[in-house]
């Protein structure tokens, strides 16, 4: 599966940095396996740093905005019966559906951050109609921190770029903890300061 989907991203290479943001459009296609092949090609000379993480976040901010529409356009009904064709099972859309429930809107930025959560979450952004602006930003200034460290990553460990998972994978759930705790601060205060006013 890694190899036809590199691959697949092989293809888009000659595109250069379109090509990141096309490969990236696909949600089937894992991030995590794009973006430090993309700094992967930034070690070799092929594309720039900067431009290879601001293709990188653009693509990443397509790629949830189609999931957004299918749920904005399509809504639950379309999801339950085709959603297993892109990958997304019943319970998948339940969990996103109780994360967005109760912490609303900002989940596109924050739910970004958590596994399980980060893809799924477009779909109830869509379904309750939030602003296409609004996400779109939140969805933009979560995958910039994101995307800048798998790219670089891949920059820095140059042919070795596959082990970037294996570097990265101690520190996903203590990197989710601390922002959903920080969420969850930013949460209460909203809710203090609403009961104050």
């Amino acid at each position: 599966m890694t190899q036809w989907i590199t691959e697949f991203i092989l293809f888009f290479k000659d595109l250069s940095y379109a090509g990141i943001v096309i490969a990236l459009s696909f949600e089937f296609v894992p991030a995590e396996l794009i973006l430090p092949l993309a700094g992967y090609w930034v070690y070799l000379g092929d594309m720039k740093l900067v431009l290879t993480i601001l293709a990188g976040t653009v693509g990443g901010t397509f790629g949830p905005l189609t999931l957004y529409a299918i749920g904005r356009f399509g809504g639950r009904p379309f999801i339950e019966k085709y959603g297993k064709y892109i990958f997304i099972r019943p319970h998948h859309l339940v969990a996103s559906d109780r994360f967005f429930e109760k912490y609303g809107s900002g989940v596109a930025f924050y739910g970004r951050f958590i596994p399980g959560v980060r893809t799924l979450i477009s779909v109830p952004c869509g379904m309750a109609k939030m602003n296409v602006l609004k996400f779109s930003i939140y969805t933009f200034l979560a995958m910039l921190p994101i995307t800048s460290l798998y790219v670089y990553l891949g920059y820095k460990l140059g042919a070795q770029w596959e082990h970037v998972d294996e570097i990265i994978k101690p520190y996903i759930i203590p990197t989710a903890a601390v922002f959903i705790l920080c969420f969850g601060c930013y949460v209460l205060l909203k809710r203090y300061r609403n009961r104050q006013a």
